[in-house]
């Protein structure tokens, strides 16, 4: 899901970015048990904008999206 929503963005991250969005996202959609797609999507797209937006550090990722 992460690949996809990151095609969609205007700016192209890493490969370490990319997989701290991944990991963030992994985690979360575990502790929430987030079974939709839409949500899986929104939930995406929110890690995507705040990583652009400067949430850059794995922890902080996740204390906002928890």
């Amino acid at each position: 899901m992460i690949p996809f929503q990151i095609a969609l963005a205007q700016n192209v991250l890493n490969d370490a970015e990319l997989a701290l969005c991944q990991r963030v996202y992994d985690h979360v959609v575990s502790v929430k048990q987030i079974n939709t797609d839409a949500e899986r999507e929104d939930l995406a797209c929110r890690i995507i904008q705040s990583f652009q937006h400067g949430v850059k550090d794995e922890e902080a990722l996740l204390r906002l999206l928890l």
